[in-house]
């Protein structure tokens, strides 16, 4: 049997088990915006950025230390996002949420599932779109659009410094959202694991409940990953091919 044979077989597999559920979550990591060009979290210290590590360009340390310098690197990252915007893994989602009820849980901060169009988005580790303000309560949504510079947002309610509401090292990941998850994992009637590589917790830790439960687990990724040989279906495909493919199936 050919590669291909092995993907048709594999997605009529899953296919019929997405068409037999009512409610469906699905739990999303980078793999899917890589695909629209979004580096993931580690790729991004590439060029400019190689020199700094993870934690001096994310934690509460370092924006108190130099927001100028943490803000040029998150206004770099929203031009790469709003110029890939979304493919069509993200488009796929949207379509099955008009077709299903649909639950998605990201790690990822880019927006580009709401950008695609799905609506009901529980965001583990916030959205680099949002932005609140370290010293009020301010906080606002901007508009997904390449950078106009690199300068520090500030306040316009009290003039402080305006940050990224995203979740940096040493900050927990935001409760409303993982209670979102674990009621959605709770009552699904199948769930959906695309481009996470199911190593970083405890968003890992969502992939291991749905593994261990009854619930059928279908997994898009290109590469093999801790729960690969554990989930009931297995697409060995980008999200941008898979996920369209699977919808499709529904029609």
């Amino acid at each position: 049997m050919s590669d291909d044979d092995d993907y048709n077989l594999a997605l009529d597999q899953a296919g019929e088990a997405l068409s037999c559920a009512g409610r469906v979550v699905v739990l999303s990591g980078a793999g899917i915006s890589a695909e629209s060009g979004v580096p993931t979290f580690r790729e991004a210290q590439t060029g400019l950025w190689a020199r700094f590590s993870p934690a001096d360009l994310a934690s509460p340390e370092a924006f108190a230390k130099d927001p100028e310098r943490i803000w040029a690197w998150y206004h770099w990252r929203r031009t790469l996002i709003a110029r890939g915007g979304p493919n069509a893994g993200h488009h796929a989602l949207a379509q099955l949420a008009e077709i299903k009820s649909l639950q998605t849980i990201t790690q990822n901060v880019d927006g580009l599932h709401q950008a695609a169009g799905s609506r009901r988005v529980a965001e583990l580790h916030g959205n680099i779109w949002r932005e609140r303000c370290s010293e009020c309560d301010h906080a606002r949504l901007v508009p997904m659009a390449e950078a106009q510079g690199d300068a520090p947002v500030r306040c316009r309610d009290c003039g402080a410094m305006m940050r990224p509401a995203i979740v940096w090292f040493g900050e927990m990941l935001p409760q409303t959202a993982l209670v979102a998850a674990d009621a959605a994992l709770a009552e699904a009637d199948c769930v959906i694991v695309v481009g996470t590589s199911n190593q970083v917790y405890p968003a890992a830790a969502l992939v291991d409940t749905a593994v261990a439960g009854a619930t059928p687990v279908i997994e898009i990724n290109p590469q093999e990953t801790p729960v690969s040989q554990h989930v009931d279906h297995r697409l060995a495909a980008s999200a941008s091919r898979a996920l369209p493919d699977l919808v499709a199936r529904l029609s």
